[in-house]
């Protein structure tokens, strides 16, 4: 993009955080060059707000808006994020629960021994020193209940994101947005008027008022009105990889002291996550309505919770999968009209500001379908990766149950996530064949299938001889410990910060 392009007028359908998230970027990057950003919703649809979790790119989307931490979390209920622990996806002694950590500069230190310590472990070594906990500053922050802000004079904090409630998000960005000059509507779109196969020309309000635009942004949700609905561009389910298609949420009374991670803990037909906001604890069942009945799936919530007659719930169907194409013509599909992955790595918000930043830095009035080919194929492969990593979670998991069983037994999985597995179980170079196999629009590190494998205790069952000396693993991982322990004593508790 140059200064002498002209930015595109937009009409963002549907508010919620994606929608306004959308209209807080478009507008910070178009209107200084003279183009508008109009947001229409229906007040009266809700907002689904199926996940209260962020991974730290909603961190770096405030820091581009110029936010103050402090001010929208106090509007939000927010806490911090350090990570997601996940407790019993795996049965093996020693690796009941893990946390994957959000990133921080101090991996440079520790993840190469771990990697090396994870490669012995893979060849049949004892894997005494290989559960990921133990390797990762975050992961010593959460346990610790520590703020992820460091001292002024420690400049290697970890990555952090947060905790949420999705409406009063909205709410914040809706102000935000709108003192700074994007136009609200309030009004129910009555009709879509197409100007071609491939373009909308002008949505119709209930009472006449058209709208037009150069680029229009489908939030519209699960409903996807302008992307799937009226320009007919296809969806690709993922239920083949993915079972899980249904959630029951309850919220109950927030915890004494909240800890900086997302739980995800496994259940009969699916797992439920605790969020600890400040306010409240949000709390949700995700599962698989083959496998377990609306009823079943909320009694066993209410049983886990501790809350068998009180609390009211709120259940939701998702719809898993995305649209093969994320812009096409002038339309630009986010949100849950773009797809959705469920929540487990609460990437929902991630993927919105992903594709919206990429947009931007891919729009000019003639852009032609080399461009846009090259703007789909990297959203779909950071799409796919996203799933790759999650499916994965179900793959390797080491629980009893037929939804489990069913998961692991499943062959129906990508092409780069086979390569994946067959690259840890044949001792390959995990990193290097990361690189091969998603290229630069990878969504996660090295580190993160790390956790991800090791956390399971996904290694040889009956420890062999290997030319490998353990007890430099074990000085390794000491020296890490060390190194961790001091790096802590630079933050201070959640409170403070």
């Amino acid at each position: 993009m140059t200064d002498g392009v002209r930015a595109p007028d937009c009409v963002v359908l549907g508010g919620g955080s994606a929608g306004w998230i959308a209209a807080c970027l478009l507008h910070q990057a178009f209107a200084g060059r003279g183009a508008t950003v109009t947001l229409v919703e229906n007040p009266e649809i809700g907002i689904i707000g199926v996940g209260e979790g962020s991974t730290p790119q909603l961190k770096a989307f405030f820091d581009r808006l110029g936010v103050d931490e402090a001010e929208w979390m106090a509007a939000c209920d927010a806490t911090f994020k350090l990570g997601i622990r996940f407790h019993g996806w795996s049965k093996r002694p020693g690796f009941s629960h893990y946390i994957h950590p959000f990133p921080s500069p101090v991996d440079l230190h520790t993840e190469p021994p771990y990697t090396r310590v994870c490669a012995a472990a893979r060849r049949g070594a004892a894997v005494d020193f290989a559960h990921p906990d133990d390797w990762f500053l975050a992961s010593r922050l959460a346990l610790a209940g520590l703020s992820p802000h460091a001292a002024d004079s420690f400049p290697f904090a970890p990555s952090h994101g947060y905790h949420f409630d999705a409406y009063k998000l909205g709410a914040y960005l809706r102000g935000w947005a709108t003192s700074r000059g994007v136009r609200h509507v309030r009004a129910e779109v009555a009709a879509v008027e197409c100007a071609g196969d491939e373009r909308i020309g002008a949505l119709v309000c209930a009472d006449g008022t058209r709208l037009t635009a150069d680029m229009f942004v489908d939030c519209s949700g699960f409903r996807s009105e302008l992307m799937q609905k009226t320009l007919g561009e296809p969806f690709i389910a993922f239920d083949d990889n993915l079972f899980v298609d249904r959630a029951v949420v309850m919220a109950t009374p927030p915890p004494g002291q909240a800890t900086p991670l997302t739980e995800a803990i496994a259940m009969r037909a699916g797992w439920r996550w605790r969020i600890p906001l400040q306010s409240r604890c949000g709390n949700g069942y995700v599962y698989s309505s083959a496998f377990v009945s609306d009823d079943e799936a909320e009694h066993e919530l209410r049983q886990a919770l501790g809350m068998l007659s009180a609390g009211e719930t709120r259940r939701l169907r998702m719809k898993v999968g995305r649209v093969r194409q994320s812009w096409r013509g002038n339309c630009l599909a986010v949100g849950l009209a773009q797809g959705f992955i469920e929540p487990l790595e609460a990437t929902a918000l991630h993927i919105v500001i992903h594709t919206v930043e990429r947009f931007i830095a891919a729009w000019a009035p003639d852009a032609g379908p080399d461009r846009l080919r090259a703007f789909n194929e990297a959203v779909a492969t950071r799409y796919d990766g996203i799933r790759d990593y999650i499916v994965a979670h179900y793959r390797l998991n080491q629980r009893e149950g037929n939804f489990w069983r069913a998961n692991a037994s499943n062959h129906s999985l990508s092409e780069p996530l086979k390569q994946v597995i067959t690259a840890w179980f044949t001792h390959a170079d995990l990193r290097q064949r990361l690189a091969e196999i998603y290229g630069p629009h990878s969504a996660y590190s090295s580190a993160s299938w790390h956790c991800l494998f090791a956390g399971y205790g996904t290694f040889p069952t009956r420890p062999q001889p290997v030319p490998h000396d353990m007890t430099m693993a074990g000085e390794a991982l000491a020296t890490v410990q060390t190194m961790l322990a001091a790096c802590a004593r630079n933050f201070g508790p959640l409170e403070a910060s």
